[in-house]
């Protein structure tokens, strides 16, 4: 077996794309297992909170804004996992009825499109965090900007996996499915 050093630069730069995309999957399994961690909180959070109000007679009041809090997490980092995966509002039975380079140049335009939106996602949600670091969250203690990082993160994710997209075609490297 040779190094990827003495096949050349063809087989480092697979070598490398492969990396990127094994990192890049790792990411999108991250996204999924707090978004899945999650939601399993919240479910309990509810658990508590009926407990609380019927079985205690106190209702435990930060249950609310901790739910929102979390759904807003589960969302995001489900949405940008759905975009590595190809499957978050994926309408490709119109892209798929064409063929050649009108299909291809549809992908391209899609992913595009993702690109753009979630880096202004990404730049409008870091603005946000920004001017909300001081305000907090009411009965939780933590400031706002903890319930708009997802929009920042998500928007990142969202432009880093669409630009990856964009250069696996370019390479002329398809996913299963594409």
């Amino acid at each position: 077996m040779t190094s990827p050093e003495a096949q050349g630069p063809d087989a480092q730069g697979g070598a490398l794309f492969a990396l990127a995309e094994h990192i890049l999957d790792r990411l999108a399994a991250l996204c999924v297992l707090v978004a899945g961690v999650s939601l399993v909180c919240l479910i309990a959070l509810f658990g508590w909170l009926v407990f609380g109000r019927y079985v205690l007679n106190d209702t435990p009041t930060w249950v609310e804004q901790m739910s929102l809090l979390l759904v807003v997490y589960i969302t995001f980092l489900g949405a940008a996992a759905g975009v590595h995966h190809g499957t978050h509002l994926s309408i490709d039975f119109i892209r798929e009825a064409f063929t050649g380079m009108t299909r291809q140049a549809m992908r391209y335009l899609a992913d595009l499109t993702v690109l753009v939106f979630g880096g202004v996602m990404a730049w409008q949600g870091w603005l946000l965090i920004l001017t909300n670091s001081r305000r907090m969250i009411p009965m939780l203690g933590l400031v706002e900007s903890w319930r708009v990082a997802p929009l920042a993160i998500c928007g990142a994710l969202m432009a880093l996996f669409a630009a990856f997209h964009i250069l696996r075609r370019l390479v002329g490297v398809e996913r299963v499915g594409e």
